[in-house]
C-alpha cells in the first residue's frame, strides 16, 4: 500500500493522456533541481577537502607520512556523497521544505566521520586527524549553507509560479477542500499546487462545478482515474464522513504502481512536528499530540539565553544607541524614548521601551487618521503614517526603533522571540483562543516579523502567534532570530 503521511513530497505518475506533457515537465524540472543539488555538494565536499588538506599541510607535501593524500581526498568526497544517498538527502519527499532535509545532511555527515574515525582507529590508517577534523567541520558548514541557498532559490520560483510543484488532487467534503487548499496556497513556496478536487457523490451535479477557483473533477468512486485525468502526482485526503477505514486502505491500494502518492491532512492543524508521535495500536495508526510546554527546565534554560544574549547587545550596540539617541534629538522636540503599556505573559501589564518615532502629540492625532487604518482586526496601520518623523521613517525601515527593548528582555518582560506585545486595548478585545498569546511572554521578534509584519492580515498574524505560543523550542528561537535579520535587511512589512 501506498504510504499515507502527513503532508510528505509527492512523486510524479506518468499519463497517456494531455496531461502527460505538463507531469514530465514538472518531473524534469525536479530532476534538474536534484541534479543541481549533487553538483552543489560535491562541489563544497572538493572545496572542504582541499581547505582540510592546505590548513593542516599547507603548500607542501605532507611528511613522515606514506598515506597516498591524491586517493584519500577524491575516496573521501565520493564517499561523503554516497552518504547523503544513503540518508535520502536527494529524496524529494525530503528536499525543498521543512527541516527533515537539514537534519538528514548532518546525519549522514556526522555518521560518516565517525564511521571514518572508528575505521581508522581498527585499520591504524595513518591519515591525519587535522586534515579530516578541517575537512569534515567546513564540508558539513558547506553543505548546510549550499542546502539553504539552493532552496530560496528554489522558493522564490514557487512563489513567482515557475519552480517545480507537486500536482495536488484534495479528496474530501467540501468545507474541509476548501480550507486545506486556503491552507496550501498559504505558504506557495511548500510546493504544492492544488490542481483538482474529489468531493462525496451525493455533491455531484451533472454541469461543471468549481470549489472557488478549483475544479471538482471527480467523485470518491474514482479518485484514481480522476488524478490521472489531471495529471496530479498527490492524492491529499483530507475530513469527510463517507471516507471510511476500508475505504482509505482501499484507494492506498488503487494507488499502488501509479507512483501517486497518498497524503492524509488530519483536521488537527498549526502542530509542530516534534509534537507529533505516530504509533500503531491494533492496525491503526495512533497520532499523539504532546501537549505545549509552558514551564520546566526548557523556559528557565531559554530565560537565561535571552537575558545573556540581551546583556551582550546592549553592550556591542552602545555607540548605535548613542548615535540613534542624537539623531532623534537633533531631529524633532521631545524625549528620546516612548514607553508605551503592553500586556505580557499573564496577562501583566509592563512598560515597552522604544526610540521615539512618531512626533510627541501622536496619540492625540491617532482619532483624526482612525478612519485611515490600513489593516484589519484591532491595530492602527498607514504606510504614509503622517505622525512619524524624518528619522522615525529610517528607524522603522530598518526596525532600529525597537533596539531599546533589549532592557525589556533584560528585565525579563519580554523574550528575544515570541508573539508581538499587545496593546492593553487589544486584550480587552480577546476572545478565548486569541488570548491564548498571553501564555508566553512576548518577543523582539517572532514569527509574524520574519512573515511580513505589517503586510500581513490581523488573522495571519494572530495565527503565527498562536504557532508559536504552541510550538515553540529552542531551535525553532534560533531559526527565527537567523530569518530575522532577512527580513530586517528586506524591509519586509516594515512602516
Amino acid at each position: 500500500m501506498t504510504s499515507a503521511t502527513l503532508l510528505t513530497p509527492a512523486r510524479s505518475s506518468t499519463r497517456p493522456d494531455g496531461t502527460a506533457s505538463s507531469s514530465n515537465s514538472i518531473r524534469g524540472a525536479q530532476r534538474a533541481y536534484v541534479r543541481t543539488l549533487v553538483v552543489l555538494d560535491a562541489t563544497v565536499l572538493t572545496l572542504a577537502v582541499l581547505a582540510g588538506y592546505a590548513a593542516r599541510f599547507g603548500e607542501a607535501a605532507p611528511r613522515g607520512t606514506h598515506v597516498p593524500y591524491v586517493l584519500v581526498a577524491p575516496g573521501l568526497v565520493l564517499a561523503w556523497l554516497l552518504s547523503l544517498k544513503a540518508m535520502r538527502c536527494y529524496d524529494d519527499r525530503v528536499i525543498g521544505y521543512g527541516a527533515d532535509e537539514y537534519r538528514r545532511v548532518s546525519m549522514a555527515s556526522l555518521r560518516l566521520a565517525g564511521a571514518v574515525a572508528i575505521a581508522g582507529y581498527i585499520a591504524d590508517v595513518g591519515v591525519s586527524r587535522g586534515f579530516l577534523a578541517i575537512s569534515f567541520a567546513v564540508g558539513l558548514v558547506g553543505l548546510e549553507l549550499a542546502r539553504f541557498a539552493a532552496r530560496k532559490r528554489l522558493h522564490r520560483a514557487r512563489s513567482a509560479g515557475t519552480g517545480w510543484s507537486r500536482r495536488v488532487l484534495v479528496v474530501g467534503d467540501t468545507a474541509h477542500v476548501l480550507e486545506l487548499v486556503h491552507t496550501l496556497r498559504r505558504e506557495p513556496y511548500a510546493g504544492y499546487q492544488v490542481v483538482g478536487a474529489c468531493i462525496p457523490d451525493a455533491l455531484l451535479a451533472p454541469v461543471a462545478q468549481r470549489l472557488g477557483d478549483v475544479p471538482v473533477v471527480g467523485s470518491f468512486r474514482g479518485i484514481p482515474e480522476a488524478a490521472a485525468a489531471i495529471g496530479a502526482d498527490t492524492v491529499a485526503v483530507t475530513a469527510s464522513g463517507e471516507l471510511t477505514a476500508a475505504r482509505l486502505r482501499r484507494l492506498g491500494w488503487q494507488l499502488e504502481g501509479t507512483g501517486i502518492d497518498l497524503v492524509l491532512a488530519p483536521a488537527l492543524t498549526d502542530v509542530a512536528g516534534p509534537r507529533i508521535h505516530t504509533r500503531p495500536v491494533a492496525g491503526l495508526p495512533l497520532i499523539h499530540v504532546e501537549a505545549p510546554e509552558f514551564r520546566g527546565i526548557r523556559k528557565l534554560v531559554k530565560g537565561l539565553v535571552d537575558r545573556s544574549i540581551s546583556l551582550v547587545a546592549l553592550a556591542l550596540l552602545l555607540p548605535l544607541l548613542v548615535v540613534i539617541a542624537l539623531a532623534i534629538k537633533l531631529n524633532s522636540r521631545g524625549p528620546v524614548l516612548f514607553r508605551q503599556i503592553r500586556v505580557g505573559q499573564g496577562g501583566r501589564e509592563f512598560g515597552v521601551f522604544k526610540f521615539r518615532t512618531m512626533v510627541v502629540n501622536a496619540d492625540a492625532l491617532l482619532a483624526e487618521l482612525a478612519a485611515r487604518n490600513e489593516t484589519d482586526g484591532l491595530m492602527f496601520k498607514m504606510r504614509d503614517d503622517p505622525r512619524v518623523t524624518r528619522v522615525g521613517r529610517l528607524l522603522r525601515k530598518w526596525s532600529l526603533d525597537e533596539l531599546p527593548q533589549l532592557v525589556n528582555v533584560l528585565l525579563g518582560q519580554m523574550s528575544l522571540v515570541g508573539p508581538r506585545p499587545p496593546l492593553p486595548s487589544e486584550v480587552a478585545r480577546y476572545d478565548g483562543d486569541v488570548a491564548r498569546r498571553l501564555l508566553v511572554k512576548p518577543g523582539m521578534t517572532g514569527l509574524w516579523q520574519v512573515s511580513g509584519r505589517s503586510d500581513l492580515s490581523w488573522e495571519d498574524g494572530i495565527r503565527l502567534d498562536l504557532y508559536y505560543v504552541e510550538n515553540w523550542s529552542l531551535a525553532a528561537d534560533l531559526t527565527i532570530l537567523w530569518k530575522t535579520f532577512g527580513a530586517v535587511v528586506n524591509s519586509r512589512g516594515a512602516y
